[in-house]
């Protein structure tokens, strides 16, 4: 009983620095804008400062912690892939490109030929 409530007080604070993080965005961006005839640079810097904290506070939360490990997988899978070359990269390339080259050609056939169709059927042509 007594872990049950030790988890239900951290889901608690969990919430309470989320929340936080919320407000502190929302006030970071609100005080942008109040304070617009201040330096644009100053402000930035204050803004970044503020989300610098938020992204702090957040990141003390359980669920701040699953987004690091799912960008810190992400980036183990990202090193995994197989890029390709340059030569690879340049023939794909060029072959998407004939491609829609062909295809756009043969659809403007086919529109002209619509075309023909219905002004044959519909008499406007000579």
């Amino acid at each position: 009983m007594n872990s049950k409530t030790s988890v239900t007080a951290k889901q608690f604070l969990d919430h309470i620095k989320l929340a936080s993080a919320v407000i502190l965005i929302v006030l970071g961006i609100t005080a942008f804008y109040y304070f617009e005839t201040y330096s644009a640079l100053l402000r930035v810097i204050g803004l970044l400062a503020i989300g610098a904290i938020a992204v702090t506070l957040t990141y003390q939360t359980n669920i701040g912690q699953q987004i690091w490990q799912f960008f810190l997988d992400s980036r183990m899978e990202v090193r995994k892939v197989v890029w390709p070359t340059q030569e690879e990269t340049l023939q794909t390339t060029l072959i998407v490109f004939v491609m829609v080259l062909i295809m756009g050609i043969l659809l403007w056939l086919f529109d002209m030929m619509l075309v023909a169709i219905v002004r044959y059927l519909t008499g406007q042509g000579s």
